[in-house]
């Protein structure tokens, strides 16, 4: 039987690379990696996946554990210090996807809502005026009976920050245990004449992770324009697929 360090085994969930120069390196992170180590540091993330193979590499940007999606690291010093300002300004153009409880009223819309750090709990963050500024732009591309599939550009990029503004405007991300509602998407729930198989002995979620995705990158470096895009993984492609199915057959 082998043995794998942590590292070798985290390389089995190897992220896709969508972009790879002389600068930098943009991945397609799956959901429940961290994207740099936490400060526990038990651990594995994509970072230590990357220094494992290119030795030295520099963060520029994060996402959340549990969002997929495109991630970029920088290779050396001088680009880690160029993309990191665009990154920090608003020069990076910021995509995300993402699955939504509830039919939005307005079909796009801004929230620009101050965020902070929540005063008693690490790790979570809460709409406050003496927060920093944050703007999140939102169109809804479908809905669905009780989801909306929205597409969302951040102008801001705070912890957290689509999560939190969609918490703050009633329509929480599926599937966020902090913000939301943890709890996973059942084909039960959207099927009426829903029957477990025999060899189940429970229903198996459609969903269970976080439904968020960052999708487009796009920023110009060195007078060259990049634009990143990651693909939408499987598990979100499926219950696309059976809300769309599910919808339909009213």
């Amino acid at each position: 039987m082998h043995h794998y360090t942590p590292v070798q085994q985290a390389s089995f969930m190897r992220p896709d690379i969508i972009a790879e120069n002389d600068q930098f390196i943009a991945l397609n992170k799956p959901s429940g990696l961290l994207s740099i180590p936490d400060r526990a540091g038990e651990e594995i993330s994509l970072k230590d996946i990357l220094k494992e193979k290119y030795g030295q590499i520099y963060t520029i940007h994060r996402l959340d554990k549990d969002t997929s999606g495109i991630i970029v690291f920088a290779k050396n010093e001088d680009s880690h210090k160029q993309l990191s300002a665009l990154f920090e300004g608003r020069d990076v153009e910021k995509y995300y996807v993402g699955l939504v409880h509830g039919i939005l009223m307005n079909s796009s819309g801004s929230i620009d809502a101050p965020i902070m750090e929540h005063p008693g709990k690490t790790a979570k963050m809460i709409t406050h005026v003496k927060g920093k500024a944050s703007l999140t732009d939102y169109e809804v591309l479908e809905t669905f009976r009780q989801y909306s599939w929205l597409q969302f550009r951040i102008h801001t990029g705070r912890t957290h920050q689509i999560r939190v503004h969609m918490q703050h405007i009633g329509h929480s991300i599926v599937c966020d245990e902090i913000y939301g509602d943890p709890s996973p998407v059942l084909l039960s729930a959207l099927k009426k004449k829903f029957k477990l198989s025999k060899a189940d002995e429970e229903e198996r979620p459609i969903l269970s992770r976080l439904a968020l995705h960052s999708h487009k990158l796009s920023f110009t470096l060195n007078n060259e324009r990049f634009e990143l895009e990651a693909p939408l993984p499987k598990d979100l492609r499926a219950v696309l697929q059976q809300l769309k199915k599910w919808s339909a057959a009213r």
